[in-house]
């Protein structure tokens, strides 16, 4: 059962339970003032006759009827049947299909999608997306998947992923799911035409977020880049090139993937950004720093503010503030240089413990 489409049934049950609910009330006044008024009983006794009435007891009359007030209170045994009948039919059908137990899961994932913050958007979980999700898993990354699918939804969330049903398009499943407070969205959507839009929408809502897409064509490689997606794969262009380099060169492809994916790697791959607030190593050359020495993690590459991409460094290569520093290492070697460059991020480094 998807998150909508529960939120739709509850709502509807909520509503029948209170029409319910008031049809009981109003048929009790109804009767109380009867009894009360034309009876001319007490308030008690009147509420009582009602109450005894209504339950269908079986107790006796508390004074008396004449053939009009017997009639009213056979009408008033079967209204009070059919409407107590009503409510306690709406309530089996709560309990046989789960609405309890569904609604306690909803509310601790409407907690949970609260909670986050500097966390990942996965729109879609198809069959690219889910192997998406497997790398954000065995990276402990935060993350939401959005999907229209009921049965995907149902699937990411046997999975323990927080997933929500709708149109990752609109605006408002993208501010459900914390946009404004996301640091990635990665749009897996089916068709190019969905993956444009999601990005519009995701650099409209928070212009600061990594927008990342899939596309099936050069052309829509183009579209998305003009849309502002920061980064877009496709998955045909790039799995023939990496075809062609487990072809070429197979001892190369299978130490890149061994650095990349996966969670029983020995060594990692991650970036760092230098903040001149929180980084002492600003403004030296790179030998000066001792990063190497000092954690034993290598620096592979630097990427300028400006974009320009240093691969290899010498120890000459000066050390500025928004250089991003790719760097290699094992887990401990890569968490001693976070802590070494000062933190970059709330997520900061995500590899498993050892």
């Amino acid at each position: 059962m998807t998150l909508y489409s529960f939120e739709d049934k509850y709502r509807r049950l909520k509503q029948e339970l209170l029409i319910g609910i008031l049809l009981v009330v109003g048929v009790f006044l109804i009767g109380t003032f009867w009894y009360r008024f034309v009876e001319q009983w007490t308030w008690l006794d009147a509420a009582y006759m009602t109450t005894i009435t209504l339950t269908t007891v079986g107790f006796g009359e508390i004074q008396p009827l004449d053939e009009r007030s017997r009639l009213f209170t056979m009408g008033l045994i079967l209204t009070g049947v059919i409407t107590i009948g009503y409510i306690v039919n709406r309530v089996t059908e709560a309990i046989i299909q789960g609405y309890f137990q569904d609604g306690l899961r909803t509310r601790q994932e409407k907690r949970l999608i609260e909670k986050l913050t500097d966390h990942y958007i996965l729109c879609g979980y198809g069959r690219t997306a889910r192997h998406v999700a497997l790398e954000f898993e065995a990276e402990k990354i935060p993350f939401i998947v959005i999907e229209l699918q009921s049965e995907q939804v149902e699937a990411a969330k046997q999975k323990g992923y927080i997933a929500i049903q709708g149109d990752a398009t609109l605006d408002a499943l993208l501010i459900q799911a914390k946009i404004e407070q996301a640091v990635c969205l990665v749009s897996a959507l089916p068709s190019d035409a969905e993956n444009l839009y999601t990005v519009l929408s995701a650099k409209t809502l928070n212009p600061k977020i990594r927008a990342i897409a899939r596309a099936s064509t050069e052309e829509a490689v183009q579209k998305l880049q003009r849309a502002g997606a920061d980064a877009v794969v496709s998955p045909y262009i790039t799995g023939g090139r990496r075809l062609a380099a487990a072809a070429l060169r197979p001892q190369v492809m299978d130490f890149v993937d061994g650095i990349l994916t996966g969670t029983d790697r020995a060594f990692y791959m991650e970036e760092f950004l230098l903040d001149p607030d929180v980084c002492p190593c600003v403004g030296q050359p790179l030998r000066d720093a001792r990063l190497r020495l000092q954690t034993g993690a290598l620096v592979l590459a630097i990427r300028r503010a400006d974009g320009h991409l240093i691969a290899g460094p010498t120890g000459d290569t000066i050390l500025m503030a928004g250089d991003l520093l790719i760097c290699m290492g094992t887990a401990e070697q890569l968490r001693t240089l976070n802590r070494l460059l000062g933190p970059i991020r709330p997520s900061s480094l995500r590899m498993p413990k050892h």
